[in-house]
C-alpha cells in the first residue's frame, strides 16, 4: 500500500470498521453453540473427562483470545496507517509548483526605503528587519532560532505565514503558497519560518523584494546521527537492522540497508540537500551539486552554523539591526546526554562519506562563515559573544527552575513538554520558576515554550498534530 497516495478513506476505513465489527460481534453463533453441545455430550459420558474437557476448553479460549488481540491489533494499525496517509502529503521528486500560475506575488504596502548597509550588515542608523524567511533545517538548533522568530514577530505584532492543520508546511513535499493558512493571492506576509521544503520562487511570492532569507547548517556526520536517533524508528528499511548500535551497524554497509525509493528514506542521507530543495541522491562528482551550493549562496543573506551558535546569532543580530534581547536564548529540543552517543573517528569518517553532498555543501559555508566573521571583526566578535552569554545566563537564573534543563518526566507543567520523538522521551524541557517578577514573566515564558505550544498560542490550527497526538498518547508511542 502507497501511503502516500490521495483518496478518499470513507470506503476502506468503513469497510475496515465492518471488519472489525463483524470480528467482534459475529452474527452466526454455531461456533459457540457447538461448543456448549460438546460440553453437554461430555458431561454424559461420566465424570473422568470432565477436568481434561474443561483445561482444553480454557485453553482454547486462551488461544482464540490471542487470535483474536492480534488480528485486532493488525486491524487497528492498518486503519492507523490510512489515517496518517491522509494527513502526510506524497514526496515530490519533481519542483512542480502546487499553487496556480495566475496566484498574484506579494504586493506590500509602500513603505520607507531600505538603508544602505555595509559588506557585514551594519548601518549608521539603520532599521530593524522585520521581513524574514527562515529556511527550518531538521536538527541543527533551528527550534531554538524558531522561538526566537516567534518573540520577535509577536512583541512586534509582525504577519507570520504559518501552515494549516500541521506546524510543517506538508515536508517533505515541496513548499506551495497554498499551503499557507488563510492564503489569498497577492497576500504578503513578514516572516515564514516552519519547516518546510524549500521552493524558491513559492516563497519568494510570500514576502516584499527585501525580506531577509537565512538558514542554518550543521556538520553532516553529527547531523546525520541525531537524525538516525530521532527519525530512524519512522523509517522503515532501519527495522532489518538488528544489532545494538543500529547506527554503527548501518554505517559499516549503509548500501545494503538504504532505499533512496523508501518511505522517509530523506531523513538519512544529505538531510541538508533535501530539506533545501534539491535531490539528496545526486550524484556528487554532477557539476549540478557546486552550481546548487552557489544558487543556496545567492539565495541566502545569511547561512548560520549550529556548532558555532552564538557567533551566528551575533552576525544574524547585526544583519537585521536588532538588540540583544532580541536574541537571547534557551536550548530548545535537546537530547538528554545519555541519548547522545558520539561518533567514534571511524563511524564520524564514513557517516560524513555517506552524507557528501551535505558535507560539500557545509565546507563551502563554514568557509563563507568565518569569512565573515573577519569582516566583522574578531575582537569585537569576541565582545558580543561574551555579552550574549552573560545575557542568556542572567536569564537562566531569573527564569528556570533548578537553573538547568530536565528530562520529559520531570516537567512539571504540560504547557513546557517538547514533542517527543516515537518510542522514546529523550527530548528534555524546563520547569518554569512560581515566581519571576512582572517585568520578565512573559519573556520567561515565551523562551521555555516549546513549538507545538507557541504556534497554538499564535493562533496555528494544528488540527492534524494534534490528532496524532492523541494516537500516541492512547497507544503510548
Amino acid at each position: 500500500m502507497n501511503i502516500h497516495t490521495h483518496w478518499s478513506m470513507r470506503e476502506p476505513a468503513s469497510t475496515l470498521l465492518g471488519v472489525i465489527g463483524a470480528f467482534l460481534f459475529p452474527s452466526d453463533r454455531r461456533g459457540s453453540l457447538g461448543s456448549q453441545t460438546w460440553l453437554r455430550q461430555g458431561e454424559g459420558r461420566g465424570s473422568q473427562p470432565r477436568p481434561k474437557v474443561s483445561e482444553m476448553l480454557l485453553q482454547k479460549k486462551r488461544w482464540e483470545s490471542m487470535a483474536k488481540g492480534l488480528v485486532l491489533g493488525a486491524l487497528f494499525t492498518s486503519f492507523l496507517l490510512l489515517l496518517y496517509s491522509y494527513a502526510v502529503p506524497p514526496l515530490h521528486t519533481g519542483l512542480a509548483s502546487t499553487t496556480s500560475e495566475g496566484a498574484a506575488p506579494c504586493s506590500p504596502a509602500p513603505s520607507e526605503p531600505e538603508p544602505v548597509t555595509s559588506a557585514n550588515g551594519s548601518a549608521q542608523g539603520c532599521q530593524p528587519r522585520r521581513d524574514i524567511v527562515f529556511m527550518k533545517t531538521h536538527k541543527t538548533a533551528s527550534s531554538t532560532l524558531l522561538n526566537i522568530l516567534f518573540r520577535f514577530g509577536q512583541k512586534h505584532g509582525l504577519k507570520f505565514a504559518f501552515p494549516n492543520g500541521r506546524n510543517d508546511f506538508d515536508y517533505p513535499a515541496f513548499f506551495a503558497r497554498s499551503l499557507v493558512q488563510d492564503y489569498r493571492p497577492g497576500a504578503c506576509f513578514n516572516i515564514i519560518c516552519n519547516h518546510m521544503r524549500f521552493h524558491y520562487d513559492e516563497v519568494r511570492g510570500l514576502v516584499p523584494p527585501n525580506a531577509t532569507f537565512i538558514t542554518v547548517l550543521r556538520d553532516p556526520a553529527r547531523l546525520f546521527e541525531s537524525s538516525f536517533h530521532y527519525f530512524g524508528s519512522v523509517v522503515p528499511f532501519t527495522w532489518k537492522l538488528s544489532g545494538q548500535d543500529k547506527l554503527a551497524e548501518f554505517l559499516q554497509d549503509p548500501d545494503r540497508y538504504y532505499d533512496p525509493h523508501g518511505y522517509n528514506a530523506h531523513y538519512l542521507r544529505n538531510l541538508l540537500f533535501f530539506d533545501l530543495g534539491y535531490d539528496s541522491d545526486l550524484d556528487p562528482s554532477s557539476p549540478q551539486v557546486q552550481e546548487h551550493i552557489l544558487e543556496v549562496e545567492r539565495r541566502f543573506h545569511l547561512v548560520l552554523l549550529q556548532e558555532y551558535f552564538d557567533e551566528s546569532l551575533v552576525l544574524l543580530k547585526d544583519l537585521l539591526c536588532w538588540e540583544l534581547e532580541d536574541v537571547l536564548y534557551f536550548k530548545l529540543n535537546a537530547r538528554r546526554a545519555s541519548a547522545v552517543p558520539r561518533l567514534s573517528g571511524e563511524l564520524y569518517r564514513r557517516a560524513t562519506a555517506w552524507n557528501e553532498l551535505d558535507a560539500r555543501l557545509y565546507r563551502h559555508f563554514n568557509a563563507s562563515f568565518w569569512r565573515k566573521v573577519e569582516a566583522f571583526g574578531r575582537e569585537r566578535m569576541a565582545r558580543e559573544v561574551a555579552a550574549l552569554r552573560r545575557a542568556n545566563e542572567r536569564m537562566r537564573r531569573i527564569c528556570i527552575d533548578g537553573g538547568d534543563a530536565v528530562d520529559a518526566t520531570a516537567i512539571q507543567d504540560a504547557a513546557m513538554q517538547p514533542w517527543q520523538p516515537l518510542g522514546a522521551k529523550s527530548i528534555m524541557g524546563y520547569n518554569l520558576k512560581k515566581s519571576i517578577g512582572r517585568r520578565h514573566a512573559q519573556l520567561c515564558r515565551r523562551m521555555l515554550t516549546p513549538e507545538i505550544q507557541y504556534l497554538t498560542d499564535l493562533g496555528v490550527n494544528l488540527w492534524v498534530t494534534k490528532l496524532w497526538k492523541v494516537i500516541r498518547d492512547f497507544l503510548q508511542w
